[in-house]
């Protein structure tokens, strides 16, 4: 797998940073690009829907799925608009929000991470992972890529990841780092042998 930090990286970067990331990854690295056909269900073990706002709030292992995608937190507040809506999920304490998508490219290419709580835009299909973020890029069960930090913006339609330093999304002059760790390219003379 082809990771690069210009204008080819993707999807995650965290840990505050004094500096404001914005990557995009090879084009052999999108999210699968059929999850946004697909519908999108969310279940729990405890529902109230608000017919005046167009709000559903869920608790106690809620899952959203969408295609290959699969958010688990353990609460959710899903907002409804003619457009599409927003879904803000949540950890309990101890635990966090857990997001997985397959990626085109690859018969076993994915995507996962967690974080302290997870917004994802049903219209924009734009994910943000905020606090004690971590984001993992996985080929065939092993990582190709991992990132840390408070904030991460993964714009999975435009393949677009931005990353900062603070859990408001903004760069915090000298308020950390984000940490980006990735394997060396294997040659395609190397990946032919493994096989």
């Amino acid at each position: 797998m082809d990771f690069k930090l210009n204008p080819t990286a993707r999807f995650l970067t965290f840990f505050g940073s004094a500096l404001f990331l914005t990557a995009t990854l090879t084009s052999s690295a999108h999210a699968e690009k059929a999850d946004s056909q697909k519908k999108t269900l969310i279940n729990a073990e405890h529902t109230v829907y608000d017919g005046k706002t167009g709000t559903k709030t869920l608790a106690g292992n809620v899952e959203l799925t969408r295609g290959t995608l699969l958010i688990k937190a353990e609460n959710a507040v899903e907002t409804e608009t003619s457009d599409g809506g927003m879904v803000t999920l949540s950890g309990k304490p101890g635990s966090q929000v857990f997001f997985r998508q397959k990626r085109d490219g690859g018969p076993d290419l994915w995507i996962e991470g967690s974080a302290d709580r997870v917004e994802y835009d049903k219209k924009t299909e734009v994910v943000k992972f905020i606090a004690k973020a971590n984001v993992r890029y996985l080929s065939q069960q092993k990582m190709t890529q991992e990132q840390n930090g408070e904030f991460l913006s993964y714009d999975s339609i435009n393949d677009v990841f931005t990353a900062t330093n603070s859990t408001s999304g903004k760069r915090v002059p000298g308020g950390g780092r984000v940490t980006i760790t990735s394997e060396p390219k294997q040659a395609k003379t190397e990946a032919k042998q493994e096989k």
